[in-house]
């Protein structure tokens, strides 16, 4: 994998399996049953069982070990397992992950998760509370002193630049929170069920760090999400079609902080985001133009904006009218504004719905979906697509 050659990973693994908890603000139960729920539930959908698997991927901040899933799951030895960093940027990264150990021989069928009581235990929106020291607090220490404790006060400096930038108000944000919510209503899963917001709505809600509105952030949840990687061949042969990896990257660009990149020459866009973008973009042959549904990582609705930027789907400042004018279906499960905070994994998975046909809210003849995961942190993306096997017999 590299940021300046086309790599050879994509066609060679897919997503064979989803599952999923309910989606809560307070679960009553462990990380590590949440965790197991979810992994049995991806398992069942895969039409596999535990003693199918042997690796397992997972983020640095889960705090249910991948041998103690395992242990708790049934699932037996395992060739490989391996951790993402960097929070919600890690999303996409744990599929990436699976599918190189896949595509290498090292593991046949490979499990990703990220299991959480993020509304009901520690919640990450609370900010930094306290710190062991490391190399990446020093770059926290620059601003926590002058109040930048949280993840939406960090966010906003970039966030007003941005609308400086182009001359726009805080109202620019609103598209993105309105289509979000609206995907959210229909969905029986999303916490935000039947309840969608208006333009008006958005202006109308309290601020919680200028520019930035309630309605501009992602929830807090309770909640487990899988996904099931093996070849494309044994796909083939499971009960859903396979969401072939048609591209998967990761990025940190220059300068690179967790969430505080604030001495970069510009503030207006997200480098880590495009150095995704180039390698998605190279390594799959597509183009903006060739996608059907983007799932992009919404923890703040302004770097939504950014992400669609950095991707090419529209210029410099022109995002709140690509939004407004759905012109692209984004976010169709509602988003982490209005289904869940997963970390982006449960946006892996309604871009696995979407190729099945299976979606509330269907793009009729989906065929490709890109995926992001978080950003203003070193990230991640996967451009899936419908096989194009089952698709030429028919099935998808």
């Amino acid at each position: 994998m590299s940021v300046r050659t086309r790599d050879r990973l994509g066609g060679r693994a897919a997503i064979a399996g989803i599952g999923a908890t309910e989606f809560s603000k307070d679960s009553g139960r462990s990380e590590l049953r949440l965790a197991v729920e979810a992994v049995r539930a991806a398992l069942d959908d895969a039409g596999l069982t535990p003693a199918d698997v042997d690796g397992m991927v997972t983020f640095t901040m889960d705090t249910s070990p991948e041998i103690t899933v395992a242990q708790a799951a049934g699932i037996g030895e395992l060739s490989f397992f391996s951790r993402i960093h960097y929070g919600g940027g890690a999303a996409c990264a744990t599929v990436q992950q699976a599918a190189l150990a896949v595509a290498a021989g090292v593991a046949e069928v490979v499990v990703c998760y990220r299991a959480f009581n993020e509304r009901s235990g520690r919640r990450f929106g609370a900010g930094v509370r306290q710190r062991a020291p490391s190399a990446e607090g020093v770059a926290l220490g620059w601003g926590l002193p002058f109040g930048l404790l949280t993840p939406a006060s960090w966010v906003a400096m970039t966030a007003q630049r941005y609308l400086h930038r182009y001359g726009l108000t805080p109202e620019a944000f609103g598209p993105v929170a309105v289509v979000d919510r609206r995907h959210a209503a229909t969905n029986p899963a999303a916490y935000f069920h039947g309840r969608p917001i208006t333009l008006a709505d958005h202006a109308a809600s309290r601020w919680i760090v200028e520019p930035l509105r309630l309605l501009d952030c992602c929830q807090e949840t309770d909640g487990g999400q899988a996904l099931v990687v093996t070849s494309v061949e044994r796909a083939r042969d499971l009960p859903r079609p396979p969401a072939v990896i048609t591209a998967a990257a990761q990025g940190a660009g220059r300068a690179q902080e967790q969430m505080t990149s604030f001495y970069r020459d510009d503030l207006t866009g997200l480098p880590e985001t495009g150095v995704v973008a180039r390698q998605l973009w190279r390594n799959s042959g597509l183009t903006p133009a060739d996608i059907d549904v983007a799932i992009l990582y919404d923890h703040f609705t302004p770097f939504v904006l950014m992400q669609l930027e950095e991707f090419g789907f529209c210029g410099p400042g022109e995002a709140t009218d690509l939004v407004a004018a759905e012109s692209l279906p984004l976010n169709t499960h509602g988003g982490q504004l209005g289904e869940a905070y997963l970390h982006g994994m449960n946006g892996v998975a309604e871009a696995v719905r979407q190729l099945r046909g299976t979606s509330v809210n269907q793009v009729p003849g989906a065929v490709r979906t890109l995926v992001t995961a978080g950003t203003g942190v070193p990230t991640s993306g996967l451009i899936l697509e419908a096989d194009g096997e089952e698709r030429a017999r028919g099935i998808v």
